[in-house]
């Protein structure tokens, strides 16, 4: 039958837009901001390691943000107790 592949998310935010077509080879492109110059990439969770590495070492890249949403426990109610929100 179909297996899902559990993905994580990586922020990316960059310099310059020509980074986004390197962004391809390393994962999902799901949504890249023209104005605010970052970039959502998906990949997978057993390669998130060695790509967040290799995606921070590329030239146009200032900052690599992963994603805390698979750290969040679904079952609280007010997210100030995660630290997330203050």
């Amino acid at each position: 039958m179909f297996n899902l592949t559990k993905r994580r998310a990586i922020i990316v935010y960059y310099n310059g837009r020509r980074v986004l077509r390197s962004l391809h080879h390393y994962g999902q492109l799901r949504y890249a901001s023209k104005h605010f110059h970052y970039a959502i990439l998906y990949v997978n969770q057993d390669r998130y390691d060695e790509v967040k590495e290799r995606v921070q070492h590329l030239r146009a890249v200032k900052r690599v943000i992963s994603s805390a949403r698979p750290d969040l426990d679904p079952t609280l109610t007010d997210l100030e107790q995660t630290g997330l929100y203050k």
